[in-house]
């Protein structure tokens, strides 16, 4: 069920081209609301809207925000017209499904690179299981190389809308990212695709990119069951790398500041994945750690034989610590920044410089 409540904007916090972060008040309380411009359009103070305060009601820890579902006092809102160009629908079969112009649907001008395509070529695809690993990833390799060429593809697995994450707006704001690729019913990229597979060969033969990141957007699905969480599809992601003739790097969500025993060292999430999910071999990578950290990451890996089924590669990660500070970034990753989970980002660090090193054949 939804939460539906009617609120009046008293403030507008900020606006980009896609999204507006809103001051509404709702029944005597001033609460923070998104409104998604190419859904809904454009408010201004005083207008009364309709908003979603499912997540808020819940309390959810991706939450934080009301979404705004129908201005009252917008009349364009009343009747709008489909754009032309493209028949592909997201959001399916809900009051707010609408189309994109696919990359590769039949009257795309780049139809034909799908039907042609052979090989990715190894190129190297660092493929994450969050959402915070975006930024960390992306800034070391534009810090080591700023010439390099970045691409993030943006999975469904978590927020649908890519202007709902403030990482990409700074990582394009600052020239870090070069080109997005939002997939399934996720929206909003610089290229649209069907699917992990043609996101991964639009990025190689369209977009011209050198190295590309995966993860979902904010907001990952647990249960705190062994396949209970929207993250499997890391697995499958690197699958569809290595299928495609790509070199697949694995980012391990590595901790040891999470209070929950499952997410230490590497969080389960992570082993069910390297264990369960990706059937192919990928490129597993790990931070060099201090020796009892070390000590436990590799009794994970050894209890399960991933070592076995999956190249394992350790590098130093501290290079993060030098490139967040070159761009004036802070991170944060389940509320807790660089020095509370040091393990967490220097991984990051570790798979961006290997993914350039494999660019630059130095692993080869």
């Amino acid at each position: 069920m939804i939460s539906l409540e009617s609120g009046i904007v008293k403030q507008i916090l900020k606006k980009n081209k896609n999204r507006m972060d809103l001051v509404v008040e709702v029944d005597g309380r001033k609460e923070k609301a998104i409104n998604y411009i190419d859904l809904t359009g454009e408010v201004k103070e005083n207008d009364k809207v309709l908003l979603n305060t499912t997540a808020m009601k819940l309390k959810l820890g991706t939450g934080g925000y009301h979404f705004v579902l129908h201005n009252f006092c917008n009349h364009d809102n009343e009747k709008r017209d489909v754009m032309d160009g493209g028949h592909i629908m997201k959001l399916r079969y809900t009051p707010l499904q609408f189309k994109v112009f696919a990359t590769e649907e039949q009257e795309s001008p780049h139809h034909k690179t799908f039907l042609e395509f052979r090989s990715l070529e190894k190129m190297p695809v660092i493929v994450g299981s969050l959402h915070s690993m975006l930024l960390p990833i992306s800034t070391v390799l534009k810090y080591l190389r700023p010439d390099i060429k970045i691409g993030y593809i943006m999975t469904d697995a978590a927020a649908l809308p890519i202007a709902l994450s403030n990482t990409v707006e700074l990582l394009k704001e600052n020239h870090i990212i070069d080109k997005t690729i939002t997939i399934g019913h996720a929206y909003g990229g610089d290229l649209e695709c069907i699917n992990i597979y043609n996101a991964l060969i639009a990025a190689k033969e369209i977009a011209k990119l050198d190295i590309v990141i995966v993860t979902m957007g904010p907001g990952i699905v647990g249960t705190g069951t062994p396949f209970g969480f929207t993250g499997v599809e890391q697995g499958v992601n690197l699958d569809a790398v290595e299928l495609l003739g790509g070199t697949p790097i694995a980012v391990p969500r590595i901790s040891f500041s999470d209070f929950r025993s499952r997410h230490r060292g590497i969080s389960h999430h992570s082993l069910t994945v390297l264990d369960k999910i990706n059937r192919g071999r990928s490129h597993v990578i790990i931070p060099e750690l201090e020796d009892e950290k070390k000590e436990f990451l590799y009794k994970q890996i050894n209890n399960l034989k991933i070592n076995e089924k999956h190249y394992i590669v350790e590098l130093n990660g501290n290079i993060i610590t030098e490139a967040l500070s070159r761009y004036h970034f802070t991170v944060d990753t389940m509320g807790r920044g660089l020095e509370e989970d040091l393990a967490f980002f220097q991984t990051c660090g570790a798979a961006a410089q290997y993914g350039l090193g494999l660019l630059e054949d130095r692993f080869l």
